[in-house]
């Protein structure tokens, strides 16, 4: 299934502030969606993640049983040749499994059909998000877990494709369930379809997007924020001065009454003295 509609995808810097929406190359977003192939990609995948370490031993491999447990004839019991037959209690196993490999192999230009059917999936979706690049110069799981709490996918699995190996942002993401980063060159269509939401890096699509001054930006944002907190500080320093001046003027009342109340109270006792 195909169409001949060409997709466009929300664009964002790697610290979250939007941008204008970028067409997807029309090579690879197509419209294309085949669900046979998706299927067998993702049964393919899922059946080589399979170690095929299951065993059991027939009764060759038992130890024990190298002789008869009673004479053939003359006994009343039934003929026995070994303990270790499989009717017998801590005997071998008939047809147990034995380590095997379930590898299916799935040729390259299915394989490439079936991501790019997951892809054009998400892109109907609108799930294709682009980021103008990663840089990160060390790992940080905050910083990247505010890149997607600030896009609103905070409660979705997303799935981040990098332009190339980029060790800081995959470490950066080990702590999060929810975000799985890879090189775009290895993401498969299990990886694909595992996901809500896809970020794609633009230099993975071939696409260069001009940097945008974030700098700027938040430190218009941040004015205000500092402007208010200057005038709170503002206002606590009004506020102590006022509490302070009133106490002093409290003090000096209290003192101008206490010097008052001795004189009256000297001559009290000298009257009484007489």
């Amino acid at each position: 299934m195909a169409d001949n509609t060409s997709f466009q995808a929300a664009a964002y810097t790697a610290q979250g502030t939007a941008r204008d929406a970028v067409p997807l190359p029309d090579a690879l977003f197509d419209g294309t969606v085949n669900m046979p192939v998706m299927h067998q990609a993702v049964k393919a995948y899922l059946a080589n993640q399979r170690q095929g370490n299951a065993a059991t031993k027939i009764r060759k491999y038992v130890t024990g049983g190298n002789q008869k447990p009673w004479k053939q004839k003359g006994t009343g019991r039934a003929r026995q040749g070994s303990t270790r037959a499989p009717h017998w209690v801590g005997g071998g196993t008939v047809f147990g499994p034995i380590p095997r490999s379930y590898a299916q192999y799935v040729p390259r230009q299915v394989r490439a059909l079936a991501r790019k059917s997951a892809l054009n999936a998400r892109a109907r979706e609108d799930a294709i998000v682009v980021i103008d690049r990663f840089e990160f110069d060390a790992p940080k799981t905050q910083r990247l877990q505010a890149l997607v709490e600030r896009l609103g996918f905070g409660d979705q699995k997303v799935l981040i494709l990098t332009d190339g190996a980029k060790p800081n942002v995959f470490l950066s993401s080990r702590n999060l369930p929810a975000v799985h980063v890879m090189p775009y060159g290895d993401v498969s269509t299990y990886h694909i379809l595992w996901s809500d939401v896809v970020l794609i890096e633009a230099g993975a699509l071939g696409q260069s997007l001009e940097p945008v001054e974030e700098v700027q930006a938040e430190q218009a944002a941040a004015k205000p924020a500092k402007a208010a907190k200057k005038a709170e500080a503002a206002k606590k320093a009004t506020r102590k001065t006022t509490a302070k001046a009133a106490k002093k003027s409290s003090s000096s009342a209290a003192a101008k009454k206490s010097a008052k109340r001795a004189p009256a109270k000297k001559a009290a006792k000298k009257k009484k003295g007489k």
